[in-house]
């Protein structure tokens, strides 16, 4: 009986949550949203998210409520749509690059005013108190929370953020650019951080979207005496990198001419992982740059074999989410060197379309959605 009760409950709180996300409150406005609903295969369905009409949030007295003009589409999405990083309850509005103008506010918020712009990253929320949030890693509170995954996002036109998780953009950014900012631009800085690179030490790039054409750049004014080696295998973002400064590229699986002292990876699968241990140096670092990897070709894994992968004190690190020190970081930084990055825009009804090209790896760049 106890647990005939218990499920019931469940089921009512189910109900409730997706009746309150939907139903349109007296009084209340509706925005237009791309919503995810249910965990699904790209392969198969193409268009995972509903353009849908929910009611336009209101901000809790610390929070804000921020007009949305851009969002970028990042890889993330994929995860939280075929369910390797799964959303905790449908139906979501994805999104955690997002930038927007503050149109209201709640009555204890002090710094923001409404007309400031702003930009939100996968950081919505830590706890503050854990051991990690107290050390400035944040990133690896328990109770961190993301944008678009555990709470709504900003493939919409309007969202709400707590006061101190959201982000000054500097003026010399359009909307467009700072999007892919707040999380490709973000994680790129804190990977590249992690692989403890010093100026004329050899890094390799494994895989080259919107993540690494960016740490490419920063490398170039951060290290300009360090050679940047690229992995892809589309011979379009080989020649790009090429373009933007690499000085040697190949596909996934080539012999780099030199060791790397690190290497950053950021596709979603192993077998570039493999291949990326190869070239290290001994003593070397290889960053992991990935929420998650998918399962096709784990059996890669099997290839591992200790002497030529692991042995000589060679280094893998992942990198998990990011702290609003990152962002802030690398938001000053981006700005001090006029960091652009490539976009390809898209209006939001198009959603599906920008996240099938991902899929694909039809990929220049950043894909960002402009919302009107």
């Amino acid at each position: 009986m106890l647990f005939v009760i218990s499920y019931l409950l469940l089921v009512l709180e189910k109900y409730k949550l997706n009746r309150n996300f939907s139903e349109k409150k007296e009084g209340q406005t509706q925005m237009k949203a791309m919503v995810l609903k249910e965990i699904c295969n790209l392969k198969e369905k193409k268009t995972p998210l509903e353009l849908t009409d929910l009611p336009e949030p209101v901000p809790g007295k610390k929070e804000i409520l921020v007009k949305i003009s851009a969002c970028g589409v990042c890889h993330t999405e994929l995860d939280e749509i075929e369910g390797r990083t799964p959303p905790p309850r449908f139906p979501v509005v994805p999104g955690h690059q997002v930038v927007g103008r503050v149109e209201a506010t709640g009555k204890s918020v002090s710094t923001l005013k409404v007309g400031h712009r702003v930009g939100i990253a996968w950081i919505y929320a830590a706890c503050g108190k854990c051991k990690f949030c107290l050390s400035g890693n944040e990133n690896l509170c328990p109770h961190f929370r993301a944008t678009g995954r555990d709470v709504n996002g900003g493939y919409a036109q309007y969202m709400t953020v707590a006061e101190d998780f959201a982000f000054s953009i500097p003026d010399i950014f359009s909307d467009s650019e700072a999007a892919p900012l707040l999380c490709a631009g973000a994680i790129g800085y804190r990977s590249l951080r992690l692989t403890g690179l010093k100026d004329g030490q050899n890094l390799g790039l494994t895989g080259f979207g919107a993540s690494g054409h960016l740490v490419l750049k920063m490398v170039r004014h951060r290290y300009p005496n360090t050679q940047v080696f690229v992995f892809a295998r589309s011979a379009k973002e080989r020649a790009f990198s090429r373009a933007l400064g690499a000085v040697w590229t190949g596909h996934t699986a080539e012999k780099s001419p030199e060791k790397l002292d690190c290497i950053i990876d950021t596709t979603p699968v192993w077998k570039p992982v493999v291949e990326a241990l190869k070239n290290l140096e001994p003593g070397g670092r290889l960053v992991i740059n990935a929420i998650r990897k998918e399962e096709g070709d784990k059996d890669a894994l099997l290839e591992l074999d200790y002497p030529t992968h692991i042995w000589q004190e060679k280094e893998i690190k992942s990198v998990a989410n990011v702290s609003r020190r990152d962002v802030s970081e690398f938001l000053a930084l981006a700005a001090e060197m006029d960091l652009k990055p490539e976009v390809q825009v898209f209006a939001l009804n198009e959603a599906n379309e920008a996240l099938v090209e991902l899929k694909t790896k039809q990929i220049r760049g950043a894909k960002v959605l402009r919302i009107d």
